[in-house]
């Protein structure tokens, strides 16, 4: 990989070892975030144009999504270049900028890793098609012989994630793996030489001024690759909680993979303070903490909350086993409602009926008309399940728009579609374009306030009645219901324990009842009736409070015991 001059590395206080344990970490997807060009692609000055008002939210960290040269076969995590930006985002003198802007604002900088495979235009892939079979520059993917007599049938049965098999044939007749779209061959990381270079990257943004990475696909790098490679049979079929506990599946969440961490997480421990990773692992719940474990990534993605109903009893569940799970990991769990790859939860909790019998794909089909969405439900309920989350101890994952009550763009027309999934399925599945529309930043404009010259995906007529714009010192908004919530929570954070209301508190149905150091407790009533009001000031609703009980589907916080740190909710 062509490599570049590094700046001086920043330097942190030892005392910073542990910001991420109980951080606020806010995503960007750069491509729909804020154009500076007017090209209506959003790229890295973009970025630092905005950092400000990231900072003003109350955010501890910045989370970028891919912003390297790629060709956009998957949305930027096809890479070509693993150690640059694309032209079309920016320079590398553009990535210092926005670092050292960050760090005058107090905000950390992490960026996505994209470990399993990259993309077809990499100077290795290209090299791997020059060079014969067998020869060193194949050895760095997986290319195998074909099966048949002529070895015109894949060599094994394995299916890509995006549809379709997982291995293309090329000229001389071998077969490259991929386990998502053909333009993203995965790396062989049986390879000393693919360890290596990308510890070479991880120190590459590390001495940029990096605090941490999340690891796209972070259970798919170690695969058995012995000869003869397995079929799958029945196993086809990828369901994280279907998945062997053993590690002995052959493509996703072996053993094996904890290894290469380990060598990442020595990486991480010369630099100071550490740098830290948080792992995209969609495993069983049981497997997930090996991801995080101190001699490995630091944290990996809870997705049970993500995928939870907002049912009081679901809901404790998930936090008990989460909570439970990182601290015997020595972690902290991780809390998130939404990302660059599902719905965004406005529109989920939108939807009526049971959640685990809710067929989404099938809504984005209809163009989100059938079953009709429930906005105004949708946003209450949005707005109760972000105070909840935020009072959770561990780290708050906050995707862009969130914090401005966007639902998902479910009638983008089909022309406009970006998403590999769309034509990968042959139509089955619309894909993750309605949650990554660019962002509205003023209530006017060719692309309210996005850039000069439109966006890159069609945004809303009604856009701008979410723009930041809008929504700005508007008492009942929900960016104002955020940034008081991370405020307050800046004050209100202490240590990682949580406990439920006791016996002598026994909460009613439907509310969910927990208390935090100095007094900080949290009362959620996730049910259609209200529910008494738990003694103490209020500092924070996520709804109006009438008399002594919680209205439905409302989260409140309040403060025993000592005088109040802040003013009453609204």
């Amino acid at each position: 990989m062509p490599h570049h001059d590094s700046p001086t590395p920043s330097s942190s206080s030892p005392h910073d070892a542990d910001w991420w344990r109980q951080a606020v970490i806010y995503q960007i997807y750069p491509r729909s975030f804020a154009d500076s060009d007017g090209d209506g692609l959003g790229d890295i000055p973009g970025v630092t144009s905005r950092l400000p008002y990231l900072a003003d939210l109350g955010t501890d960290a910045v989370w970028l999504s891919p912003f390297y040269p790629s060709q956009l076969a998957d949305g930027g995590y096809d890479v070509a270049d693993y150690r640059d930006v694309d032209p079309r985002l920016g320079t590398l003198d553009d990535f210092d900028e926005m670092v050292a802007t960050a760090h005058r604002l107090g905000l950390k900088i992490m960026v996505d890793i994209v470990p399993n495979h990259s993309s077809d235009q990499h100077v290795w892939f290209q090299e791997a098609l020059r060079a014969a079979p067998g020869s060193a520059a194949r050895e760095r993917y997986v290319f195998r012989d074909g099966r048949g007599d002529d070895g015109e049938l894949p060599p094994t049965d394995w299916p890509s994630s995006f549809g379709g098999p997982a291995w293309t044939r090329v000229a001389d007749g071998q077969w490259y793996l991929h386990l998502y779209a053909p333009q993203q061959p995965d790396f062989n990381w049986d390879n000393p030489e693919v360890r290596e270079d990308f510890h070479n990257t991880l120190r590459f943004w590390s001495d940029r001024g990096v605090a941490g990475f999340r690891v796209d696909v972070a259970h798919g790098l170690a695969k058995d690759l012995r000869a003869p490679l397995r079929d799958l049979g029945d196993q086809q079929s990828y369901q994280p909680d279907a998945l062997p506990v053993d590690g002995s599946h052959p493509l996703w969440d072996r053993d094996a993979v904890h290894e290469i961490y380990r060598g990442w997480r020595q990486v991480f421990n010369t630099y100071d303070p550490p740098r830290f990773a948080v792992a995209e692992a969609w495993v069983g719940t049981s497997r997930r903490m090996a991801y995080a474990s101190a001699d490995g990534l630091g944290q990996a993605f809870n997705f049970d909350f993500l995928g939870a109903g907002l049912d009081a009893d679901e809901m404790r569940a998930t936090i008990e086993t989460a909570l439970a799970d990182a601290r015997d990991a020595g972690a902290t769990s991780t809390w998130v409602l939404s990302n660059h790859d599902v719905v965004r939860h406005v529109s989920r909790y939108a939807l009526p009926g049971d959640h685990r019998k809710r067929d989404v794909e099938a809504w984005l089909l209809t163009d989100g008309r059938e079953p009709a969405p429930d906005l105004a439900a949708g946003e209450r309920k949005a707005r109760a399940a972000a105070l909840l989350m935020l009072a959770l101890p561990g780290s708050a994952y906050v995707y862009q728009g969130e914090e401005l009550g966007l639902p998902e763009v479910a009638d983008l027309d089909r022309a406009d579609l970006q998403d590999p999934m769309w034509v990968r399925s042959g139509g089955r599945v619309k894909g993750r374009d309605g949650c990554r529309v660019p962002l509205p930043w003023t209530t006017e404009g060719t692309s309210f306030g996005f850039g000069s010259g439109g966006s890159w995906l069609p945004q809303p007529s009604g856009w701008g009645r979410y723009a930041a714009e809008a929504q700005s010192g508007d008492a009942g908004s929900f960016l104002e219901l955020y940034r008081e919530a991370l405020r307050l929570r800046r004050t209100l954070v202490a240590d990682e324990a949580l406990a439920w209301a006791g016996p002598q508190e026994p909460a009613p149905q439907g509310l969910l009842h927990f208390e935090r150091a100095g007094g900080w407790r949290t009362a959620s009533n996730l049910s259609d009736e209200p529910v008494w009001l738990p003694q103490g000031e209020v500092l924070l609703a996520s709804a109006p409070l009438t008399g002594d009980t919680i209205p439905p589907w409302t989260t409140v916080w309040l403060r025993t015991g000592a005088a109040s740190v802040s003013r009453s909710g609204r």
